[in-house]
């Protein structure tokens, strides 16, 4: 299949950025995104800060609020909705810690095809007196929407929704599912960690109460950061009891006699941030935010479909849907051993990863043709493994 003429090929513009194609054949973004130069960069700049001052707060505490606002400009939020957190699900559990269990309402809604640790920290408030109930997938993972809407009630509190599935890369219809729960009068948080940097998102337009990512899969940087969007219209009452200092309105009031939670997300913060990680988060999101992600959307489309007539030339069942608009970045691959696949693969340089049985194959900006013929070549020779 040809690249669409009109699309930019940003690989051509940015793959030398990237020292990690030197040296493999880079697919497996919905893991780990790729090293750029400038993001390793990053973390000699924080170093220095420890060399030249041994002590550096101001740089610190600024570097999160750069990071703040870069993530609600990729976002398209206001700064003071987004908290900065060690993970989403820190984020999660912060969320969870605010919400009561004991009336009427306490039941969550949620799906079979959300990350463990969204179904572990709901499972968690059963303690607290809630109520789970999982609605059952479509066979191609996508969400059934109609029995997810029926499944709320006067009882939902709120619905918990992945955007992105990360078994297979099924994406969501969100907003039939949003409108329905409030109209139930019910909260609805959206797990979009494989979704944020290959999707575009617009917290303006996408009107979920609450939506928890982190930056090192498509948003280009390392673990220890993540974030969640709390939409202040819909969420200002909502105070957790899962806190530390830096979720206080005064982070510097050193209070230890009251509990005084700023009044914008970062209540949903704690202890001290990873600073370490702030660094290549912002430079991470700087990249992102100068090329696009509507753009990066667009230019990876034609390389998935590309991947998918091989793969199923080669025989082999691909299991992500079709459909534009019911898959993310990611593309699976039904395998008969998902484990020695993934390692036959990297035998030829070719980097990947499993889940759920599949091989999980996710372009990105930096991927080019060439990257997707190396990767068909690499299945055509460990053919074997291919399930249909």
């Amino acid at each position: 299949m040809a690249v669409n003429s009109e699309v930019i090929d940003l690989a051509k513009i940015y793959r030398d950025q990237f020292t990690v194609f030197n040296n493999v054949t880079y697919m497996n973004s919905c893991s780990q995104g790729a090293l750029a130069d400038r993001v390793r960069n990053s973390f000699e700049t924080y170093l220095k800060t420890m060399e030249l001052n041994g002590s550096a707060w101001g740089d610190w505490a600024g570097h999160q609020e750069t990071v703040r606002a870069l993530v609600a400009k990729v976002l398209n939020a206001d700064s003071g909705e987004i908290a900065i957190t060690t993970s989403a699900s820190a984020g999660v559990s912060s969320l969870a810690s605010a919400l009561d269990f004991t009336g009427k309402r306490n039941k969550i809604v949620t799906t079979e095809n959300e990350f463990p640790t969204i179904g572990q920290i709901w499972h968690a408030q059963e303690r607290r007196g809630a109520k789970v109930v999982h609605i059952q997938s479509q066979p191609d993972l996508t969400v059934d929407t109609a029995a997810l809407i029926n499944a709320i009630d006067d009882e939902t509190l709120i619905v918990s929704v992945t955007m992105v599935c990360f078994r297979n890369g099924a994406m969501t219809d969100l907003d039939p599912i949003i409108e329905a729960a409030h109209k139930k009068g019910a909260l609805v948080l959206v797990d979009a960690y494989q979704g944020t940097g290959a999707v575009p998102i617009d917290m303006k337009a996408l009107k979920a109460d609450f939506l928890v990512g982190g930056v090192l899969k498509y948003m280009l940087g390392a673990p220890g950061v993540g974030f969640m969007f709390a939409r202040s219209s819909t969420t200002s009452q909502l105070i957790p009891v899962t806190t530390g200092w830096f979720a206080a309105r005064d982070i510097f009031a050193m209070d230890i006699h009251s509990y005084d939670p700023a009044k914008d997300a970062r209540r949903f913060e704690s202890g001290t941030p990873p600073i370490p990680a702030l660094y290549p988060a912002a430079s991470g999101m700087e990249m992102l935010l100068e090329i696009g992600v509507p753009q990066i959307y667009e230019y990876v489309l034609p390389l998935h479909e590309e991947l998918r007539e091989g793969i199923e030339s080669l025989g082999g069942k691909v299991v992500t849907p079709a459909e534009k608009a019911k898959h993310g970045a990611m593309l699976a691959v039904a395998s008969t051993d998902e484990h020695a696949h993934v390692a036959a693969l990297e035998g030829e340089k070719v980097i990947t990863s499993s889940r759920d049985g599949n091989i999980r194959i996710s372009p990105h900006f930096y991927n080019n043709r060439e990257d997707v013929k190396k990767v068909l070549e690499a299945f055509a020779k460990h053919k074997s493994f291919l399930r249909n």
